[in-house]
């Protein structure tokens, strides 16, 4: 770049130049041009430096432009470097992910980004610097909080986004001069990742980096059993940022705040210690927190109580120690002043009582035994005398239900055989698709224990049910196409503009507005679209069934997307049906009271001629048959 002097200027100084040589030209805002006429940006006026910190050191403009020897430069200085003076700085720039960023081609932060412009650069102490404490999340939040830009990069943005929601941005943000920004946690020049274990936000180094500002805390911590693992190595071991969140971090009264007193044990401690992890590893006791949900205390926490003891209660909070340690406030010697901060006047026969009472560990008290044997007694107790009561009831209810059957005279044939079993087919796979299929997806759940399969064994279930489903589904296929009573029942079935009318008429029959009661056919509308609704739930629960099961081909044949597509119809299909043919299906079956006790027709295909006449009073031929004695053959 070429610059445009004055003539009256000489063509070369002969001693040091001075600021005031410079401001010949660059004081001058109209010379500070260059030869296209256009504005030099990168200079300024004179005053402005003599305000910025290197003004006040009386730095002068040839002390960072060496290169300018005189005034008549015919080509522009080099790009000052910052590394000739700054050369501590400059050396932890270099080691840290801003350099690596650069290096590797890309943009990223350099001095002048940080720091503002070259001739501008004030104290970090100075109201409005960029690097003051007051606006380091603001100066990192013009790259960190662009979410286009980070995202270029592989980054999120929701580091800057979380912070600013966290006790610590809005700390900053009303003033606070003390509360932690970014710097204070990931270091300022030399700014690492978390996986060198020279960064301050190594899991390693975290408790010595908060303890910058949370000094007592951190000295409690070291003590803890927590922070003895730490020093010993032990990854497993929380810090401060696995309890409390790294750039989330929020006030314990703050109810979305994991250290929260309704947030603790169910969520933060439950993530190590609910584990069999520990347990296989350092042998610390599993299950922790379930058992402790299952005490008094859990269940009265989970119930809204905002007094009952949680894990802090007990244990501590930072000061974690094992029972054996006599400064726990769990050891033996202590349980009385722990559990009297909550149970006045307690002695030492109330604490004796262990807390997780079921956590695995066969305890040798007294109590724990009784308890124990209490537990088994009255497991079989209840399955004796629930399992003889249902015993009883069954009995009588199929005496009085067969003999209620024998009274019904006379009969007619409303299934066949052949349909008899289709149904037995379709209610058998349905019921065991429904049982393991949510078992599977709930492997957790009461009836996937109550199964007693293991998850190998489940899906092998399941799918051999959903072969015997699609198969019957093909069999009756074929049946419709085929035989008479299939052909005519499908005729029969068919939904038509009455059914909508006979809908609202019954309706208005059955809450008293007025009007006849509907008359169907052999089938009521009820009947047609339960059957309907089968056979398509039958094809889309076979078809997606069938694309989970072969996800890999269908994945490369189609794409993966399909297959999630196919897995979230499933389910809801599979939620549907359950609760279609408990509402729906069951309640013609069981709980209409004019089949009371039960219709049985799917069991002998047979119902009483007066109750098909109630029901279908337009089925003349198979009434005609019934009255006559003989079956209908549809």
């Amino acid at each position: 770049m070429v610059f445009l002097l004055g003539s009256a200027l000489p063509i070369r100084a002969q001693h040091k130049l001075k600021d005031e040589d410079c401001l010949t030209c660059h004081g001058d805002t109209s010379l500070t041009k260059d030869v296209n006429g256009k504005p030099v940006s990168l200079f300024v006026d004179g005053k402005r430096l003599q305000h910025s910190i290197h003004g006040s050191m009386k730095l002068a403009c040839v002390d960072c432009h060496k290169d300018v020897k005189s005034l008549a430069h015919e080509t522009a200085p080099r790009k000052i470097s910052c590394s000739e003076c700054h050369t501590g700085a400059a050396d932890a720039y270099g080691h840290s992910m801003h350099a690596k960023v650069t290096q590797a081609g890309l943009p990223s932060a350099n001095c002048l980004d940080c720091h503002g412009n070259a001739h501008e650069v004030l104290a970090g102490g100075h109201s409005d610097s960029p690097v003051n404490h007051a606006h380091i999340p603001a100066t990192c939040g013009r790259c960190h909080g662009q979410k286009f830009l980070m995202e270029s990069k592989g980054v999120s943005t929701q580091p800057f986004v979380s912070y600013q929601e966290s006790v610590h941005g809005r700390a900053v943000e009303n003033g606070s001069m003390k509360a932690a920004v970014c710097t204070d946690c990931h270091g300022s020049h030399a700014i690492l990742p978390a996986n060198d274990s020279k960064s301050p936000i190594y899991k390693f180094s975290v408790p010595a980096t908060c303890g910058q500002c949370h000094t007592d805390i951190q000295n409690t911590f070291n003590v803890s059993i927590h922070g003895q693992a730490i020093a010993r190595g032990n990854q497993l071991s929380p810090v401060c940022t696995d309890c409390h969140g790294i750039h989330s971090i929020k006030s314990h009264k703050d109810p979305s705040s994991p250290v929260a007193e309704q947030n603790l044990s169910r969520d933060t401690c439950a993530r190590c210690h609910e584990g069999v992890r520990l347990s296989s590893e350092f042998g610390v006791p599993g299950n922790r927190v379930s058992t402790y949900l299952d005490s008094y205390h859990g269940l009265a926490a989970e119930g809204g109580s905002v007094v009952a003891a949680n894990c802090s209660s007990c244990h501590g909070v930072h000061d974690i120690l094992p029972s054996s340690d006599p400064r726990s406030t769990i050891n033996r010697a202590n349980l009385d002043a722990t559990c009297g901060k909550c149970h006045k006047g307690v002695t030492q026969k109330f604490t004796l009582t262990p807390v997780h009472l079921a956590d695995g560990v066969q305890h040798k008290d007294i109590g724990s035994k009784i308890t124990h044997w209490v537990r088994i007694i009255y497991i079989i107790l209840i399955l004796g005398v629930i399992g003889g009561m249902f015993l009883h009831n069954f009995v009588v209810w199929r005496s009085k239900a067969v003999a209620r059957r024998r009274m019904q005279n006379p009969m007619m044939q409303r299934m066949s055989t052949n349909q008899r079993w289709q149904h037995l087919v379709l209610l058998t796979s349905f019921i065991i698709l429904v049982v393991t299929g949510f078992a599977l997806k709930f492997p957790d759940s009461w009836f996937a224990d109550l199964l007693g399969m293991s998850e190998h064994v489940r899906s092998i279930v399941h799918r051999v049910a959903g072969v015997v489903l699609i198969a019957a589904g093909f069999y009756h296929v074929f049946y419709i196409a085929i035989a008479n009573e299939g052909r005519r029942l499908l005729y029969d079935i068919t939904p038509g503009s009455r059914d909508l009318m006979d809908v609202f008429q019954a309706m208005r029959y059955h809450l008293g507005l007025g009007g006849a009661k509907p008359k169907f056919g052999r089938f009521t509308y009820g009947e047609k679209a339960e059957y309907w609704a089968l056979v398509w739930g039958t094809a889309l629960m076979g078809i997606t069934g069938v694309m989970m099961w072969a996800k890999v081909w269908v994945g490369n044949l189609l794409a993966r997307w399909w297959v999630d597509i196919a897995t979230a119809i499933h389910f809801y299909e599979a939620i549907l049906a359950t609760l279609a043919i408990v509402v729906w299906h069951f309640y013609q079956v069981f709980g209409d009271p004019d089949v009371y006790p039960m219709n049985w027709a799917w069991w002998d295909g047979k119902m009483p001629v007066e109750q098909y006449r109630h029901e279908h009073e337009l089925d003349a031929n198979s009434l005609a048959k019934g009255e006559s004695g003989t079956e209908p053959t549809k």
